[in-house]
Formats: C-alpha cells, sequence, structure tokens
C-alpha cells in the first residue's frame, strides 16, 4: 500500500514539474513574439504574471485596440499595431477592435498644434466601413470584437463624467508632451481636448482591456487606462508601445499628407514598387514591424547583408513580396514582382497595362498638348506637376523620352501606344 502511495505522489510531482515546463516554455514563445519590435512594455513584469495566469487557466487575454475613423485609408504606419494585434491573435488570445466613432468627434490632440476639425457622424460611419475592410487584410476577422465606443461613452450622465473628470488634475494632463508646448507656446487647448484621453482611457474601463496597443505618441492615453481602471477597482492593463513606421523617403512619419505612404489598399504593383522605393537604411525596421519573421531570422539577413555581402536588393524584393502577399495573396504577390522584373530588370511593359480612350471628334485639331493630356488622365495632378515631370526627363512614350513641355500628341499617330510616367506608372491610349 506505502509503495503505491509513494507511486501516486511521484506521479503527482512528475505532472506538476512537466505542466512548469509547458508553462514555462509557453511563456517564452509568447514573449518573444510580443515583444519583437515592440517599443515599450508597461509593465513587463505585469505582462509576464499575466501570460502565465492566463497560460495556466487556459483563459485568453482580452487585447484592446483603438481606431478614430478621422480619414477613409489606412496605411503601412497603421500596419504596425495591427500586426501586433494579428500576433496576439495567432497565440491564442482575443482582440477587441474599438471603431472610435465617438472619440472622433473630437479627434485625437496627439502631435496637434490646433484643435482638429470636427466630423459629422455619417463621414465617421462611412469612414469606419473602409477602415474595417482594410483592417481585417491584416487582423483575423473571424477572431475580432469590433466595438463602437458609442455603445458607452454617448449614454453617460453629466455626473458620471465629472466623476472620471475629478480623478485628474490640470497639472497631470499637461503632463502631456503636445499639450505642455501648445500651454507654454501660448497656444489654445480647448476642455474637450482635454476630455479625449480620459474617453480612450473609459474604453479600456468599459471592455475590462488586460493589454492595450499604441503607437509610441499614444503612450500617455494607454497610461491614463492604466490610472482609470485603479480607479474603478479593475486590475490595470499592460500598455504596449509600438515604433512609428518611417513613410518611403526614409526620414519622416509615414503620412497620406507627406505624400511618403504606402496605402494597404493600393494595386500590388503599387506596394511592390514602393517598397523598392525605400531606403537600405530601414529595411531592417520594415521587416521588424510589418512581417513575422523571428528576430534571429532577421538577424539572419542583416548578418548575411554585413558579413556575407548579400546585395541589399535581394532582401528589399523578398520584403516587397511578402507584404503584398499578406495584404493580397500569393498570386497578386508573384504577378507584382514578375511585373517589377518587366520593368526594372527586363526594360519592357507590364502585362495589364491600364486604357484611357480618346474620342477623335472631341480634338477638331487631332492634336492634344502633353501636359493636357497628363492632366486629362490623372498621370499628373495638375498642369504645373505635369510639366515638371516632361523637363525633369519622367515621360516616356512607348519607351523614348518626352523632355519639350510643348510637345503635341497626333491622335493619329498615337493609338496603342504607351505613355509611361516615372518607373511605374504606364497608360495605353486607344482612338476612337
Amino acid at each position: 500500500m506505502f509503495f503505491y502511495y509513494i507511486c501516486d505522489i511521484i506521479k503527482i510531482n512528475q505532472y506538476k514539474y512537466n505542466n512548469k515546463i509547458m508553462v514555462e516554455k509557453e511563456l517564452d514563445k509568447q514573449l518573444k513574439s510580443i515583444l519583437k519590435g515592440a517599443e515599450d512594455v508597461l509593465i513587463l513584469d505585469e505582462l509576464k504574471i499575466l501570460l502565465a495566469e492566463s497560460i495556466k487557466s487556459d483563459k485568453p487575454l482580452n487585447i484592446k485596440l483603438g481606431l478614430d475613423p478621422t480619414a477613409p485609408d489606412i496605411h503601412l504606419g497603421h500596419m504596425v499595431v495591427l500586426t501586433k494585434l494579428r500576433q496576439f491573435q495567432d497565440l491564442g488570445h482575443n482582440a477587441t477592435l474599438i471603431i472610435g466613432d465617438y472619440t472622433a468627434r473630437i479627434g485625437d490632440p496627439t502631435g496637434r498644434s490646433i484643435l482638429r476639425p470636427s466630423l459629422s457622424p455619417e463621414k465617421i460611419e462611412e469612414n469606419a466601413k473602409t477602415y474595417m475592410k482594410q483592417a481585417f487584410k491584416i487582423i483575423d476577422e473571424s477572431r475580432t470584437t469590433v466595438v463602437k465606443n458609442s455603445i458607452w461613452l454617448e449614454p453617460l450622465k453629466f455626473s458620471e463624467v465629472l466623476n472620471i473628470t475629478s480623478r485628474f488634475t490640470i497639472a497631470r494632463m499637461l503632463e502631456r508632451d503636445d499639450f505642455k508646448k501648445r500651454f507654454s507656446g501660448n497656444l489654445p487647448i480647448t476642455i474637450m481636448e482635454f476630455l479625449y484621453p480620459l474617453m480612450q482611457a473609459y474604453d479600456s474601463v468599459a471592455i475590462r482591456a488586460d493589454v492595450e496597443l499604441g503607437g509610441t505618441d499614444q503612450k500617455f492615453n494607454l497610461l491614463m487606462g492604466r490610472e482609470l481602471q485603479k480607479e474603478f477597482g479593475q486590475k490595470p492593463q499592460i500598455a504596449i508601445t509600438m515604433p512609428i513606421l518611417v513613410g518611403t523617403d526614409g526620414s519622416q512619419k509615414m503620412s497620406k499628407s507627406l505624400g511618403n505612404y504606402i496605402g494597404v489598399n493600393e494595386n500590388p504593383d503599387e506596394i511592390y514598387g514602393k517598397i523598392m522605393s525605400i531606403p537600405d537604411t530601414v529595411m531592417i525596421d520594415y521587416y521588424n514591424l510589418l512581417t513575422n519573421l523571428s528576430k534571429k531570422e532577421i538577424s539572419d539577413i542583416q548578418v548575411s547583408i554585413k558579413d556575407e555581402g548579400l546585395n541589399p536588393v535581394v532582401v528589399k524584393r523578398k520584403l516587397a513580396y511578402m507584404i503584398v502577399e499578406r495584404l493580397y495573396n500569393k498570386d497578386f504577390a508573384k504577378e507584382a514582382e514578375s511585373n517589377f522584373n518587366k520593368i526594372f530588370k527586363e526594360k519592357s511593359i507590364p502585362d495589364d497595362v491600364s486604357e484611357y480612350i480618346i474620342n477623335k471628334d472631341d480634338y477638331p485639331l487631332g492634336k492634344i498638348k502633353i501636359t493636357t493630356f497628363l492632366s486629362k488622365t490623372k498621370l499628373c495632378s495638375s498642369n504645373a506637376e505635369a510639366k515638371r515631370l516632361v523637363e525633369q526627363g519622367g515621360l516616356k512614350i512607348d519607351g523614348k523620352k518626352v523632355s519639350d513641355i510643348n510637345f503635341e500628341l497626333s491622335l493619329n499617330d498615337i493609338n496603342f501606344k504607351v505613355i509611361q510616367r516615372g518607373k511605374r506608372h504606364f497608360l495605353k491610349v486607344i482612338v476612337k
């Protein structure tokens, strides 16, 4: 009897030991994935405890990401934090995507020197639909809970708003860098803007977030969520911030207004070509922030470039292929790669070129000035841009450069010819 009792104790201890090893291995795996590319984790020790508890209990964490639909499109800069959310999903955790339809009425004051223009509810709703469609190219729709924060923010009574605001001081709000700069520069700050971080913080309370993700510029807002959860008797969320992705210019934050962005909804050829145009110096950052390659795999790429003489162009091609494949699929990635090769390696024209139809009856003289044609076809945004393009040698007709801004296209000669703007934009002219 005693022998069997000892055997049972050994089995129990062995089970506990094996279970402990399993938890440690899984914890190590999850931490490696979560910390890859992250700028900061507040607080790392708390995250380790939270993950360990999640693994032991087999209860997934609630990961929060808020998006304000202040514009209709998202670009690879947004993809950074969405990629981190997808990594949490792949580790088995729950993703809660908050559509800030209510916070968007104020607009995030982060980095702003003036008050944002207000958006109508209709415009916010319209933007939200396109946001979702594009976001689901990156995250798993089937494992994402999408909720609008107007559900809990709109019904708040004024007494409840006062209760929330009473928990923070003006001095605390002025710790925020952009508020501090505006205050010291005698630039106006509205009381409404002070409410924005409190509203975002209340989102965390409403959904009981375990982890909130955001860019480094969102650190203050994420910490406010931690503080408000404490005030409401909840376990404070872990704040994970991601670096800001630089644009195709290699120096400034990716932004539509700066024209250095790569939209997630752009066609595969455009995405591939733009990735190939980024400076070599930021290529590894793109690998870290936009792909699921491990730190070791990315480190091996760096070593191959530095010590083994691997051409960075080869590495950049792989990056472009991976991003197009992720946003579309393998077939689109192969086609984009093939079209890029035709343009840059074989110096030929892609198979799939858009057509522009000219009605001969609209031009009694049978001619059209090249700058007018470029702006009319949207190859250039204006006559001024068209003039610059021609003067700088960026225009070709059937492979022959045109540098005279007074050049006129003859409708008798232009039929089925290809107009090329720069390296990646082609248009076949059809005369009818």
